[in-house]
């Protein structure tokens, strides 16, 4: 008779600076499954080709996914320039091909366009929904349906040429920004086409890759080596520190004063020991809100 594994409450997060040529998920399961994890999640999807930071949350740390997924990130991309591919990746099949005449001068002056608030249609083959089914798998159906445009916002953008068909992006960009679509993009714009190559996510929320380890530097480590805290995820936010009667007034469900405390963001709610205890924030009547709490029994 076979036993399976006995699953931990493990309450954490591991920076993973996830490999390519693997889904998110798969890095996920791979994580969760060396630690036996009863509880695992991570802050945003990457593309199989790309590589870089994908937090793994654990336990209780899954609560502040949420927070993360809508930060904003920088990405490190080669684009090849003259091809286009239905995945707008290096994954996808070749549609087009075309001659490369395109100057430096011409390819900074087009990088303008990408910068500050602008206007981005995602790819077909992407995990967005229409009428509950994700588009890539309309997309393998040979579907193609119009996407309606977002607004994104880039605060920086920088290029640096390569090869004569080779162009790196250095990308700092709002939450949902495709890469692909960016470099979809630039290719119709310089008449030439592009698609993505390589895609590395640098930095999120603050964290950066150089802070991550390998999946093999992870599944032979030992835990107590590589967890953090929770509120790793959570620096931006205010640190805000309740007494031990509050936090257990809080516990309790009632209706709990804040005293002097004040706070105008969404903030940490910490104890005495700085141990964090709920993601909150203070109402204008003076009563403590929480919107996470953390329960680590």
């Amino acid at each position: 008779m076979q036993y399976r594994s006995k699953k931990r409450d493990i309450h954490g997060v591991i920076l993973l600076d996830k490999p390519t040529g693997m889904s998110s998920n798969k890095a996920l399961q791979r994580v969760k499954s060396r630690f036996q994890a009863r509880k695992a999640g991570h802050t945003g999807s990457l593309d199989p080709l790309a590589t870089g930071l994908l937090p793994i949350c654990l336990g209780q740390a899954t609560k502040v996914c949420e927070y993360f997924l809508h930060s904003h990130k920088r990405y490190s991309t080669v684009i090849k320039l003259g091809v286009i591919t239905d995945t707008w990746d290096a994954d996808g099949e070749v549609l087009e091909t075309h001659m490369v005449n395109v100057s430096d001068q011409v390819l900074q002056a087009s990088l303008e366009q990408f910068r500050g608030q602008i206007q981005q249609v995602p790819p077909m083959f992407s995990a967005l929904k229409k009428n509950g089914q994700p588009l890539y798998k309309l997309a393998r159906r040979g579907e193609e349906i119009e996407r309606e445009s977002r607004t994104m916002t880039v605060h920086a953008l920088h290029a640096e040429r390569l090869d004569h068909d080779l162009v790196r992006l250095d990308v700092h960009c709002s939450s949902g920004f495709y890469i692909r679509s960016l470099a979809y993009d630039l290719g119709q714009i310089l008449g030439c086409g592009a698609h993505v190559t390589e895609l590395r996510r640098t930095e999120s929320k603050g964290i950066s890759v150089r802070d991550a380890l390998s999946l093999d530097q992870i599944e032979q480590a030992d835990l107590a080596d590589i967890l953090l805290p929770i509120d790793t995820l959570l620096q931006d936010f205010p640190s805000v520190q309740l007494s031990a009667a509050q936090i257990e007034s809080l516990r309790q469900g009632r209706p709990t004063s804040a005293g002097e405390l004040t706070t105008s963001a969404l903030s940490r709610f910490v104890a005495q020991d700085g141990a964090l205890f709920a993601v909150g924030e203070v109402l204008a009547n003076g009563i403590l809100k929480t919107h996470k709490m953390f329960v680590y029994d």
